[in-house]
């Protein structure tokens, strides 16, 4: 059997070759014939290349212009009879090239024959290769956003504990300080020697807080000093935006039984700028200013630049309400990304209320300040030395009962403001509260 295979090889080759060297003969002579015919010499286009001298493997072999034209004579004497050769030897190429011929005269019509279709369905082809991509790409944007999905719950599950302390209104270092102990420690009396420990702006602890602290995002809810013995809140503004500062429902001075001022101190409470001594004043840039719904023994409001003031409401026992026409504009207070964020305070008991900017040069600035709902004794309410885009003085009393001659409610001259609305102010008998 394998030497049959073979054998019916070695014929097909052999079929092939022979096929091959008559139909190049055939395909080459018929033209020449046909051109001699026609009487058409070649040999003055060849003229250039005669004579040939040529010497391959010791043989010489010279060529001329002469010799080919006499044999060219003698073939075109003869060119029926290669013309007739020559068909021979192409019609022999055929006969034995014939299977290979025939496939590729039908490879070649079915080429033909689709053409046509293949055009016209082109374009559709490229749409769908074009789809088959889109849907590829869509296929991963699809799994990355399923996954990013999946990894921003995974976080916010890690972070509810933290959000849900947040919401019952914690601080954010509150919060943090709980989830730390509560981790370390596993238990609530953990917590509650470490965490509620120290001291909190948040939970209404007395000391003095450092509100902005360059480089730092968050204002610090823990104080930065605290003396022994001292129930003074104290906030330190600085360099840093603070978005939002806010004390209220808290009692003052000497209003609670066994409290009294710092020594030499006359204000229980104090809002304003600095004068530093061999330095650069300095003064509190505030967004917008609300002291409302407050009982103090005397306010008085000095050297502050206004855009818009606000007046209303507020009962005094004896009133000098004088502010100037201003230029002062509009002021926002802003810190983007870099502001610390918001000091809140709800309650609390304090011998002084004290908010600077202490540092020579450098302007405390707050969006929102409120003061509401401060009970105060035993000293004077002061506000001071600020630029104000808004400032509200509402519905507070104000007196220490000594009668109308005394002006308990003191608006100076050297307070100005573009825009004033001053109404509904009225003088009452008011006296001090009693000690709680």
């Amino acid at each position: 059997m394998y030497k049959l295979f073979k054998l019916n090889t070695i014929k097909t080759f052999a079929r092939k070759i022979v096929g091959s060297i008559a139909l190049t003969t055939g395909i080459i002579g018929i033209p020449i014939s046909i051109l001699y015919l026609l009487l058409i010499n070649p040999v003055s286009l060849l003229a250039p290349i005669f004579p040939i001298v040529s010497s391959p493997f010791g043989l010489e072999f010279y060529i001329t212009q002469v010799m080919v034209q006499n044999y060219l004579v003698i073939f075109a004497s003869q060119s029926i009879l290669a013309t007739s050769v020559s068909s021979v030897l192409l019609l022999m190429g055929v006969g034995l090239l014939a299977p290979e011929l025939w496939k590729g005269l039908k490879a070649f019509g079915r080429c033909v024959k689709a053409s046509p279709m293949a055009i016209v369905r082109s374009p559709i082809n490229t749409y769908r290769k074009v789809a088959a991509w889109r849907n590829w790409i869509l296929a991963k944007v699809n799994y990355l956003n399923e996954e990013s999905a999946k990894w921003k719950m995974a976080f916010n599950i890690m972070k509810a504990p933290y959000s849900f302390l947040r919401m019952m209104g914690l601080s954010p270092q509150m919060a943090i300080g709980l989830l730390t102990a509560t981790t370390v420690a596993g238990t609530g009396v953990a917590v509650n020697e470490t965490v509620f420990a120290e001291r909190s702006f948040a939970r209404g602890d007395s000391g003095v807080y450092a509100a902005s602290v360059i480089g730092a995002d968050l204002p610090l809810d823990v104080p930065t000093e605290y003396v022994e013995g001292s129930n003074t809140l104290r906030i330190d503004l600085g360099s840093t935006p603070v978005r939002e500062i806010t004390i209220e429902n808290v009692s003052v001075g000497t209003v609670f039984t066994g409290s009294a001022l710092p020594s030499g101190e006359a204000n229980v409470v104090q809002i304003s700028g600095n004068t530093i001594s061999g330095g650069t004043n300095t003064r509190l840039e505030v967004g917008t200013l609300i002291f409302e719904k407050s009982r103090c023994k005397k306010l008085t409001l000095t050297d502050i630049q206004a855009h818009t003031l606000i007046v209303k409401g507020n009962a005094s026992d004896g009133q000098s309400i004088a502010p100037s026409p201003g230029t002062s504009r509009m002021r926002a207070i802003g810190g983007g990304h870099h502001q610390a964020e918001a000091m809140v305070t709800s309650g609390g008991t304090y011998d002084r209320i004290w908010i600077q900017a202490p540092t020579s040069g450098v302007n405390g600035k707050v969006g929102t300040l409120t003061l509401s709902n401060l009970y105060t004794k035993g000293g004077e309410c002061v506000l001071s030395k600020m630029n104000v885009g808004t400032m509200k003085i509402e519905l507070n009393e104000i007196g220490m009962g000594n009668g109308f001659a005394t002006k308990e409610f003191a608006i100076a001259t050297t307070v100005t403001a573009a825009n004033m609305t001053i109404e509904d102010n009225v003088e009452v008998t008011i006296a001090e509260p009693s000690t709680q």
